[in-house]
């Protein structure tokens, strides 16, 4: 269990969250209804091999939004209708109106709602209590707001907002690239998306290539600004982050996973609980450097 991407939003570190299963519980997940299109609500982070709502290592609460969606191709609703207003234009004589139309595509979805087939989904969220961050495994800003309005629903109030850094992190992301020193420990990695700002179309994306070179330097020397840049955290996490401040392609090198205690493999529960801790230390340190590069605000 490790994240492979981190939507980030601050809360209050002053937010009591001690009674958090409790109110969990009530927001459980339920099976998707008949004549649902979808459902949402907590799972177990551990699946099917744990009932607990919520996993906490010291500051680190892990949290996981569940959900089911119901699969009804527009393509197989579109073709049914089709051959049901061809038979109305054949037995009649005429084209069925757009209120027709409307009557027999919502009575199509309803007759095949009960018999389609179920997506099962899941996201899974780290809650920092102590730093007042809420990491959801997700590159989406959109499916993100998703979990964090989850939460919201199942505590009542969650005042949780997106980062907001006080410095520009495309100036950021550029200085790092053109040869600013970077904070100690951070090191380039070989992946960077550079823009134009006076030409939102002009945009050149380089991977698997040395970030330090002449070409590099000419796409800067002509204006282009960084937009996402790989970087890598004391040979522990490699990372790449955008202007967005959403962390992708995050990952757990070998300097942070040869620090896993062997635990018995037949304990899928154990072995979780520490990828979980390992993964909640890295991040803590990870949010650290991040925090004061880009000067996030705090949300108290």
């Amino acid at each position: 269990m490790f994240f492979r991407n981190l939507t980030l939003f601050r809360f209050p570190v002053a937010l009591d969250l001690s009674d958090l299963d409790a109110h969990l519980a009530e927001c459980a997940l339920k099976p998707v209804g008949p004549m649902e299109l979808s459902s949402r609500g907590f799972v177990s982070p551990f699946g099917h091999h744990g009932e607990a709502l919520s996993h906490a290592i010291e500051d680190a609460l892990w949290i996981t939004v569940g959900g089911e969606d119901k699969l009804l191709p527009g393509a197989v609703v579109n073709d049914l209708l089709q051959k049901k207003l061809a038979a109305i234009e054949e037995k009649e004589g005429r084209k069925p109106g757009g209120r027709t139309r409307k009557r027999i595509k919502d009575e199509l979805v309803t007759e095949l709602l009960p018999r389609a087939f179920v997506r099962p989904l899941r996201t899974d969220a780290l809650i920092d209590t102590a730093l007042g961050v809420i990491a959801i495994d997700s590159s989406s800003r959109k499916s993100g707001e998703s979990v964090v309005s989850e939460v919201r629903r199942a505590l009542g109030s969650f005042p949780a907002l997106p980062l907001n850094a006080e410095v520009a992190p495309r100036a950021i992301l550029t200085g790092w690239l053109a040869g600013d020193p970077l904070p100690d420990g951070l090191s380039l990695g070989d992946e960077c998306e550079l823009r134009d700002p006076a030409d939102s179309g002009a945009v050149v994306k380089i991977q698997r290539m040395e970030l330090v070179g002449d070409e590099i330097a000419k796409h800067l020397e002509a204006g282009k600004q960084c937009t996402r840049l790989a970087l890598t955290l004391d040979d522990h996490v490699s990372f790449v982050i955008g202007e967005d401040l959403i962390v992708r392609k995050f990952k757990l090198l070998d300097g942070a996973v040869d620090q896993l205690e062997s635990t018995d493999r037949d304990d899928i529960a154990a072995e979780l609980d520490a990828r979980f801790a390992l993964m909640a230390g890295e991040f803590k340190r990870l949010f650290a450097v991040l925090e004061s590069a880009f000067k996030l605000s705090k949300a108290d």
